[in-house]
């Protein structure tokens, strides 16, 4: 089994906690509210993506495997529930870990299909973030894209990272691990510092 697929099931995994943890904290809803919320932010990212490249069938249509990993996801946050939400960072651990894998696999796939290395950056912070912005949406929250945490900007970074280590011929899986945890690295950096980006001034 490839590095890369299981990469992609445990992320599609770990939004789909990060998903259900959200779902329930913010209205209790019932199993079905909490699968669907968990479901969509895990394949949200990865189906716009795959749209807009034209590659069908999408991920998780083409491969059950995906669709169980969802599941496990959302059977795990309702039998550690309790033990999750008690831990403050818990979102935040899973959120972060899945921006991270769905970043560098949204780079793969689109450098994969054959295009340009622009685009496989822009492709890859597009499967990483879209998913949390619909779960965002839908559970009435501002979008995770909007607030002023690091979020897609450390996605993008990340995926550059993994472009220039491609360009030099850099160890495919060492090469993935390293973008995954610079990923990673600036999100936990930027949330403990309280790090933003600057603020587009407008004129007054």
């Amino acid at each position: 089994m490839k590095f890369q697929y299981i990469l992609e099931l445990f992320g599609t995994g770990f939004f789909a906690v990060s998903g259900g943890l959200v779902a329930n904290r913010k209205s209790n809803h019932d199993w079905f509210g909490v699968s669907f919320i968990g479901f969509i932010t895990a394949i949200g990212g990865g189906s716009l993506r795959d749209m807009m490249l034209g590659s069908y069938p999408l991920s998780w249509i083409g491969d059950i495997n995906f669709l169980y990993a969802i599941l496990i996801g959302i059977l795990l946050t309702r039998l550690f529930y309790n033990q999750l939400i008690k831990l403050q960072k818990a979102l935040f651990l899973f959120d972060s870990i899945g921006i991270a894998m769905f970043t560098i696999l949204g780079v793969e796939k689109t450098l994969g299909l054959g295009f340009n290395p622009v685009i496989a950056a822009i492709m890859g912070m597009f499967s990483a973030v879209m998913g949390g912005v619909i779960r965002d949406v839908l559970t009435n929250e501002i979008p995770v894209l909007f607030r002023k945490n690091i979020y897609a900007s450390a996605c993008l970074a990340g995926a550059i990272f993994y472009l220039i280590l491609d360009y030099f011929n850099c160890v495919r899986n060492i090469n993935i691990a390293g973008s995954m945890s610079l990923i990673f690295a600036i999100r936990v950096l930027a949330v403990k510092f309280n790090i933003t980006l600057p603020q587009f001034k407008t004129q007054k």
